[in-house]
């Protein structure tokens, strides 16, 4: 059954029953995230916290107080939204950060927060695409065939795994922070690189290295397409790896909608000039 959460007048939080700045909990790790919370800084009239799950060894900086480590599960997590007089929790995480999105929803309604779920809209199938369908890296990584190819993984550093199964192929591996030993393929080509990447760019990478076949995640968003629409122009086939079910909360597809729908739960007026 759905939860209903009652929206504050502006300025009032419910969570202490008096006047108080309001204060949002963004689950963060994304561009969408970072330009969030910008956005809701701008404001002024706010409390943000952005949280970083600290997978990435150097991370851009961030608007607002940021906190990095994880909160010990949905409990956890729940336990720190009453502490903390959350008024209104943001998941703006990556699409395949599953058990995070289930924790924010489990947390939610443990803590009765209203949940804004900032979800990017997947990437559709073009004409022209070679797509592979995958229902998870594991699938992919036998999908690649017997044959030896030369395999770009864009999948990051922390599904490395299942490859290990499949030696014979050559691995171009690209991640923002170096692949630790214990995942690291044998033979493998690491390239440390962060996005956004371009179209041009990424022709260039899929040229230089020979590339045969693609592993990718269906990500959605601008910042990775590059590699999508460069694998279709030079007609190599791309594993794609779809997402996990989407879960609870109220589905938000943009930075914008997002901002927009936080202010309204979190009691303020419609968002100022920035």
């Amino acid at each position: 059954m759905a939860s209903h959460f009652a929206v504050a007048p502006a300025g009032m939080s419910f969570l202490d029953g008096g006047m108080a700045t309001p204060h949002i909990l963004i689950l963060g790790g994304t561009g969408e995230a970072r330009r969030l919370a910008e956005k809701l800084v701008a404001q002024g009239d706010a409390k943000v916290t952005l949280s970083l799950a600290g997978r990435t060894v150097a991370p851009l900086a961030q608007a607002g107080e940021v906190r990095i480590g994880g909160f010990g599960g949905a409990d956890g997590l729940a336990e720190w939204l009453r502490a903390h007089a959350v008024d209104v929790l943001a998941d703006a995480t990556h699409p395949f950060a599953a058990r995070i999105s289930e924790n924010a929803i489990a947390s939610s309604e443990t803590a009765g927060v209203p949940l804004v779920a900032l979800r990017r809209p997947a990437w559709e199938r073009q004409p022209g695409d070679r797509w592979i369908d995958a229902k998870s890296v594991s699938e992919a990584a036998g999908l690649l065939g017997h044959e030896p190819r030369t395999v770009f993984l864009a999948i990051g550093r922390q599904e490395l795994a299942p490859f290990k199964a499949v030696p014979q192929h050559r691995y171009i591996v690209r991640s923002v922070d170096p692949v630790e030993d214990g995942d690291a393929l044998r033979g493998a080509t690491y390239i440390l690189d962060r996005g956004p990447f371009t179209e041009a760019a990424e022709r260039q990478l899929l040229l230089a290295h020979g590339v045969q076949i693609v592993v990718a995640k269906n990500s959605g968003g601008d910042a990775t397409y590059g590699k999508i629409a460069a694998a279709r122009e030079l007609g190599v086939p791309v594993v794609m790896v779809g997402r996990p079910p989407a879960g609870g909360g109220e589905a938000v597809a943009s930075v914008e909608q997002a901002q927009e729908r936080i202010r309204h739960l979190a009691g303020l007026p419609a968002k100022r000039g920035e």
